[in-house]
């Protein structure tokens, strides 16, 4: 795996191989960077962005958003092997003062922070599961997002999520296996 554009394009970065995680494809990555930078209806940048990365795993979409210029991107991960791994991959590309590495559940960290606003939240859950969509109400509700913003997901092409009432779908792209979503509140 690695980083596809910005002041890291080309490093390499280690990523999980199990059968529990999935790393993030380039060729879906690079897809999801130039929807955010060409699209009319998001209207949002990576630079100086603060940045959400749940189920971040070994952190493939905040570091590539790190190498793109984000001011700063909490990871959001509760496997300690994955925690360990992404900690390697932030030190091997000296950024660890960009990043705040949060070993938790994602309910806990979402409803113990409360101050803290993000320009751009992305959601990698597991694709067999859909307890994402109740932490997505934990977003709203605790309104950790900015007024400008986006929701972005990535889902198997299969999965059919009930998103009505919990937030607006702007944009859905299929890759593959792959189902990308993009949003806001």
């Amino acid at each position: 795996m690695r980083v596809i554009s910005g002041i890291f394009k080309g490093k390499s970065i280690t990523f999980l191989k199990s059968k529990i995680t999935r790393p993030l494809k380039d060729s879906v990555k690079e897809n999801i960077f130039n929807i955010i930078n060409h699209s009319n209806l998001l209207k949002i940048e990576i630079e100086e962005a603060n940045i959400l990365d749940l189920y971040s795993g070994t952190g493939s979409f905040g570091i590539e958003c790190i190498s793109r210029g984000a001011k700063r991107v909490t990871f959001v991960e509760k496997d300690d092997y994955a925690i360990e791994i992404l900690n390697k991959n932030l030190i091997t590309l000296s950024i660890k003062e960009k990043a705040l590495v949060v070993k938790d559940k994602i309910e806990k960290y979402l409803n113990e922070n409360k101050l803290e606003k993000f320009d751009i939240i992305f959601l990698d859950p597991p694709f067999a599961e859909n307890k994402f969509i109740e932490e997505l109400k934990l977003i709203k509700k605790n309104k950790i997002y900015q007024k400008n913003h986006v929701i972005i997901i990535h889902r198997e092409s299969k999965t059919i999520d009930n998103l009505d009432g919990i937030f607006k779908p702007l944009i859905t792209k299929q890759y593959s296996r792959s189902k990308i979503i993009f949003g806001k509140y």
